[in-house]
């Protein structure tokens, strides 16, 4: 886990360099021990065939009858198979179980780094019967010391093209990553509204500039539409702060019992006026935050009684429900579009709000029809966006309701439209997912 942390916090040239140059160097290493091993084999099979050639004298001359104490060469001993001379010569500075090697046919190398020697053996058949075995030694000292100075080499050469090789990724990485690097400081002086040279080579830093570029789009929409609301925030929470204000100064610098409860009731409707916006507000900017409890069935046709059971007197209000329909929302978040839409509704409404619940397979279909005016085509589109009023001197709420219903129902990845009755009415509809699918 050290080691991730310590990795991941180092520049990503470094990383890349180390990589490829511990790469190279792993790789060359083995090839130089490769290289090592096929000259040790190569040295080991032109001495045992040195060997062998002598060995094979001696046993031509061991078949043909000659006695073992005849058949002399330099490094070359005759000894039965338990490894006794029969040569006359001194005993083999050799144990039992390298004797076994050495009848087994296995060559052995023996002695210090500085005396080292190879010997094998080879079978003979005496014409008495008797088996012999032939020992040949050849002194390897001068062809250890050739491997030993050609692994030294290897290894010095893996060294030194590792470090070419890392120098090289080095520097192409730092080419590569230019590009990158002008980008990173072009962005950072970029003014508002500006954008990033796209590069001509369809490439990876061309998919970059392009991503950056929809980012610094997002931002700049994002920053706007923040400036955009919090200037039409402020000033919808002046108009009733303003009068509450008023009317306070006016209470205290004219006192008169006769209209302090009408002062009263001002206050307390600018109150509520500003209370309202504020409640919508904190619900919107949740909303854009993503902050949105875990969605669960609830009842719609229980919910659209619920919210026409809350408003007292107006146009009558209808309510349509073929069947039971559940969505996936929360109660909180349910009850905030039924208010909104049906309060809008009435607040347009002649004589009647109409309130239809239709199930639609994966889908819930809420539609709230009032007999008003209606909506004008080229503005069922923009009632959704946020201090939207089309008839701001008719009273009414902060031009927040409607927005704030999409907001909820986008969130649970429903939609929301604004449409015409065929008597020229309004018609809102909301499609919500529906909890469960239908059997």
């Amino acid at each position: 886990m050290r080691f991730r942390r310590w990795w991941a916090a180092r520049p990503l040239r470094w990383r890349i360099t180390f990589a490829v140059g511990a790469v190279a160097l792993v790789t060359l290493l083995l090839l130089s021990r490769l290289g090592a091993g096929l000259l040790t084999g190569a040295l080991l099979g032109a001495a045992d065939d040195e060997l062998r050639q002598q060995a094979d004298a001696a046993v031509t001359q061991l078949v043909a009858g000659d006695a073992p104490r005849n058949v002399r060469a330099p490094g070359l001993r005759v000894v039965d198979t338990a490894g006794d001379p029969v040569d006359g010569g001194p005993a083999l500075p050799l144990d039992v179980g390298q004797v076994r090697q050495l009848a087994a046919g296995q060559p052995l190398i023996v002695g210090s780094f500085r005396e080292l020697r190879r010997v094998l053996a080879e079978p003979a058949v005496a014409k008495d019967g008797s088996t012999r075995l032939v020992v040949v030694t050849g002194d390897l000292v001068g062809g250890a010391t050739l491997i030993a100075r050609a692994a030294a080499a290897f290894v010095l050469a893996a060294v030194l093209v590792a470090v070419v090789v890392a120098a090289a990724a080095w520097a192409a990485t730092r080419a590569a990553l230019r590009p990158v690097d002008r980008m990173r400081t072009a962005a950072a002086r970029l003014p508002p509204g500006e954008r990033l040279p796209v590069p001509v080579a369809r490439d990876e830093v061309r998919a970059l500039a392009e991503e950056i570029n929809l980012l610094l789009a997002r931002r700049d929409e994002a920053v706007s539409r923040l400036e955009r609301f919090t200037g039409d925030a402020a000033h919808e929470l002046r108009s009733p702060v303003a009068a509450i204000r008023a009317q306070a100064e006016v209470a205290v610098a004219h006192p008169d019992p006769e209209l302090t409860d009408e002062t009263l009731r001002s206050v307390a409707e600018e109150a509520a006026r500003l209370t309202t916006l504020l409640s919508d507000l904190l619900a919107l900017a949740r909303a854009d935050a993503g902050q949105r409890v875990a969605a669960r069935p609830v009842d719609l046709v229980d919910a659209v009684r619920a919210a026409v059971g809350r408003v007292v007197g107006g146009p009558a209000t209808e309510v349509v429900a073929p069947g039971p329909a559940s969505v996936a929302a929360t109660p909180t978040e349910v009850a905030l579009v039924l208010d909104n839409l049906v309060g809008n509704a009435r607040r347009h409404a002649r004589s009647l709000v109409r309130v239809v619940v239709l199930p639609a397979g994966r889908w819930v279909r809420l539609v709230v029809e009032d007999d008003g005016p209606g909506i004008p085509p080229g503005d069922r589109l923009r009632v959704f966006d946020r201090f939207t009023r089309l008839d701001p001197e008719g009273g009414g709420g902060a031009g927040l309701g409607l927005a704030l219903v999409a907001a909820l129902v986008q969130g649970r990845g429903g939609t929301v439209a604004a449409g015409a009755t065929a008597a020229g009415g309004a018609r809102l509809e909301v499609r919500w997912p529906a909890a469960t699918s239908p059997s």
